[in-house]
């Protein structure tokens, strides 16, 4: 048991703990330990509660589901330092994960920030890698520049990766109200399309720290957690905060430069690209040509979904990993 709200215990497998690669790591465990391993990455802001569909789910169609709280979010350790969540930290904890519990190689399933890392998986640690599941998060190749200074240009200064760079801004913004904040970011699909229109007399597109501001969780038709559910999240992010998840951003430029010598391809892998029809953010069409770099490579879509895939069309996503991981990895 778990000092969280009631649907936390009820709802996720109990927390295991341990120093791996150098932090304090959380993380839970449900189906045979002798099965097929399938890790299942979050995004921002997020943490594994946003699995909890997927988990019950993955173990009874005979998986070993492994689902961490990634470094600074929920009951894992957040290090201080920023250079702490770059690329190396975020991929060397799933190595790390592995070695402890003895597992050889796994399927990574990312979404949102947890698909970036699980993309970047069989570029850094080849060898860990059974296969890939990109849920919403394309792979996506290297930028020809800085991808913060690309954005800067392409959205302006208010965008949010943008914003993120300025130093304790954001995070003291996202947690000074935790609850309308979490509302602010989990909402349907026309809710987060309008927060991310285009620029207008000059504004930044994207720019979630301006429409936080003007937010009225109150007046929100667009929600789609339960309040038990919402609860576990703010008593999450009380706990945490946003720095550690905010430093995963001020890491753009970094892992850009770090990145030069990686492979440009991913070949002989089996990987799945999960689409969501109506991700603002994330859109389909951001995973067309994925098939010039992936040699073995299968794309499905979530119709009807916004940006939150796992959590809003469950039963569409458990439906595909289970037919993959069925046919590509019998359990």
């Amino acid at each position: 048991m778990t000092d969280l709200p009631a649907a936390f215990d009820r709802q996720m497998p109990p927390p295991q703990s341990a120093q791996i690669n150098g932090i304090g790591m959380t993380w839970y465990e449900a189906g045979p330990k002798d099965a097929p391993a399938i890790v299942l990455c979050h995004g921002f802001p997020e943490t594994a509660f946003s699995w909890r569909w997927q988990i019950p789910a993955l173990a009874e169609a005979g998986y070993r589901v492994i689902v961490p709280d990634q470094r600074g979010y929920g009951l894992t350790e957040a290090p201080p330092a920023v250079t702490d969540y770059d690329m190396a930290h975020l991929t060397g904890d799933l190595v790390g994960l592995l070695d402890h519990l003895k597992i050889d190689k796994a399927v990574f399933c990312g979404h949102d920030w947890g698909g970036i890392v699980v993309w970047q998986m069989p570029l850094m640690h080849p060898d860990r890698c059974a296969g890939i599941i990109g849920l919403n998060t394309p792979f996506m190749r290297r930028y020809p520049i800085d991808p913060i200074e690309l954005f800067r240009k392409t959205f302006g200064p208010d965008m949010y990766i943008v914003w993120f760079q300025t130093p304790d801004e954001p995070e003291a913004v996202l947690g000074a109200d935790v609850e309308k904040t979490m509302r602010f970011f989990m909402r349907k699909p026309a809710a987060v399309r309008d927060a991310g229109e285009a620029p207008k007399e000059g504004g930044s597109s994207f720019a979630f720290g301006q429409a936080l501001a003007h937010y009225d969780p109150a007046n929100d038709p667009n929600q789609f957690l339960s309040d038990e559910d919402m609860a576990v999240f703010v008593a999450l992010f009380q706990r945490s905060g946003f720095r550690g998840g905010v430093n995963w951003y001020r890491n753009f430029s970094r892992n850009w430069q770090a990145s030069a010598d990686l492979p440009t391809r991913i070949d002989g892998l089996p990987c799945l690209m999960i689409m969501a029809e109506k991700d603002a953010v994330l859109s389909p069409a951001m995973a067309d040509g994925m098939e010039e770099v992936i040699s073995d490579l299968e794309k499905v879509l979530v119709t009807g979904s916004g940006h939150w895939t796992q959590q809003e069309k469950p039963e569409a996503v458990n439906g595909f990993i289970i037919d993959w991981m069925r046919r590509r990895f019998p359990a």
